[in-house]
């Protein structure tokens, strides 16, 4: 299972490099069913001028569009960031079974950060979490990406 989840999440994470190279924050989604990738996904908020754009929220879509169904139960989404509150509430509400997650995010993190949105028991659905799969190399391409930013504004 560890292996999967590394290899899972570095197909995220050459998705979030696409974004980045897009001028995009640099985060990727991978939707995962019995053990077979149906879903590929990276930020387009910049591109589409869409703020509902995460990538955890166009892989959800991808999927449901794939498998022709919204209940998405027995997915598992790697995502290299943790998810904000929208894409862990759409998480919630396509019913995944497990979320799994590179770094945190101490600013808008819900998965167990600033919330924990998936595992509230006050919701009508739970799933399992996993965080720091490959955390070191998800958190090192957003740094790199946001100090690449700083450095074109100061110029």
């Amino acid at each position: 299972m560890v292996e999967d989840d590394e290899r899972f999440m570095r197909l995220a994470l050459i998705e979030a490099e696409k974004a980045a190279g897009e001028g995009e924050t640099p985060i990727g989604a991978v939707a995962v069913l019995n053990g077979k990738v149906i879903a590929k996904a990276r930020n387009k908020r910049e591109i589409w001028n869409d703020p509902t754009a995460h990538a955890e929220i166009i892989a959800l879509k991808k999927a449901a569009k794939k498998l022709n169904r919204w209940r998405l139960s027995d997915i598992t989404l790697y995502v290299t960031l943790e998810p904000c509150a929208m894409c862990a509430g759409a998480m919630v509400l396509a019913r995944i079974d497990r979320l799994v997650f590179g770094c945190t995010d101490p600013k808008a993190g819900s998965c167990g950060t600033l919330y924990n949105i998936l595992q509230d028991k006050r919701l009508n659905h739970q799933a399992e979490i996993k965080t720091g799969v490959l955390e070191k190399e998800c958190g090192a391409l957003l740094k790199k990406f946001f100090k690449g930013l700083r450095n074109k504004r100061s110029l």
